[in-house]
């Protein structure tokens, strides 16, 4: 069967360009290949274009509207995931300027569509003696709880992203002075961020125990799950979310009713402004 030019650039687009030259972190991959799935299926069942008919010249403006309407109609999109899936087209079509020049026109003309305002929600934070009490929480006479005394502290002390976290391996992290851990962001872009000495203690220890200060070790996943495999993000959501909660029947007033892996970036970004550090 002969390669369609949409999906010879598609190909392109995500292996070469998205990875390759931008190289875009895993879960912007995930999102970006969700979005142009949902366009394939809602090529076929709504237009009768099949995946190995399509061409580049079906990717119009109108059919991206219809397509956006049809996210928000039938599967009901909320905004913020419509602006997402559009931003993925939008992605590619801002590749395909370069790509396809006779079509510059076609291509603009979907650059062209807004994005939908949507409410913001607002994002609670601790203050410190909430982060007090959540650390209070984890049990440091199991080989887990210490294992989540580190990880959770470490999520605080760093303000890191959750994937920047799960990325960790030992060799991001350097416990001589100037300790720090080296942060790998959206299109991995390079953060180096200082670390407390009691940060610092509990990694030395927390290694230790789990022999990832020996060498031939610096390129496993510094925290792992019972397989050894990388904690994914909802495992560390269900970590937070379960000394949140006892934490929360301690002292209701100290813990808000909504909290994420997020929250506690954002309660490090609070702190140090409260504290007067830009």
């Amino acid at each position: 069967m002969k390669t369609t030019d949409f999906a010879k650039h598609l190909t392109a687009f995500f292996t070469e360009y998205l990875i390759g030259e931008r190289g875009v972190s895993p879960n912007t991959i995930r999102s970006y290949s969700e979005s142009f799935s949902l366009l394939l299926n809602f090529l076929d069942e709504q237009v009768n274009i099949k995946a190995d008919n399509l061409r580049l010249e079906h990717i119009t403006r109108k059919t991206v509207l219809n397509f956006l309407d049809w996210l928000q109609d039938t599967k009901k999109s909320s905004n913020a995931t419509r602006n997402q899936r559009l931003a993925a087209l939008r992605s590619f079509c801002t590749y395909m300027q370069y790509e396809d020049v006779k079509r510059l026109e076609q291509w603009q003309e979907i650059l062209s569509i807004k994005v939908k305002t949507h409410e913001k929600r607002s994002v609670n934070y601790l203050s410190i003696d909430g982060i007090k009490l959540l650390l209070a929480q984890i049990p440091i006479n199991t080989k887990k709880g210490r294992r989540d005394l580190a990880l959770i502290s470490l999520l605080y002390d760093s303000g890191a992203r959750v994937q920047e976290l799960i990325d960790l391996t030992p060799a991001s992290l350097k416990l001589e002075k100037p300790c720090h851990v080296t942060l790998f962001g959206k299109g991995r872009k390079k953060r180096i961020v200082p670390l407390q000495d009691e940060q610092v203690n509990l990694l030395r220890s927390y290694m230790e125990e789990n022999r990832l200060d020996l060498s031939g070790f610096n390129q496993r996943p510094l925290f792992f799950n019972s397989c050894g495999r990388k904690l994914t993000n909802s495992g560390i959501s269900y970590i937070l979310n379960n000394y949140i909660n006892h934490a929360r029947i301690q002292d209701p007033e100290l813990i808000p009713e909504k909290i994420s892996p997020h929250t506690l970036r954002h309660s490090k970004a609070m702190h140090l402004l409260q504290a007067g550090v830009n």
